[in-house]
């Protein structure tokens, strides 16, 4: 099993989503919902598409936190 981390941005039209570890696999949709079952089906296919050309599966080295400034 490998875990991505996936940054998710609302924005005008909607939502995109991102995955740093894995440079160009994005998403973007109307509903955060439609954004989650589009990122997670473009990182199957990012990491299918690396496993065909040999080319090595990156680990997750990204990490996130909410900062709450006062």
């Amino acid at each position: 099993m490998q875990r991505f981390l996936v940054l998710y941005e609302k924005n005008e039209n909607g939502y995109s989503a991102y995955v740093p570890d894995l440079p160009g696999c994005i998403a973007t949709g109307k509903t955060k919902e439609e954004v989650e079952e589009l990122i997670y089906g473009g990182i199957k296919f990012h990491v299918e598409g690396m496993k065909l050309e040999g080319i090595e599966i990156p680990e997750c080295t990204t990490e996130s936190e909410v900062l709450v400034l006062q």
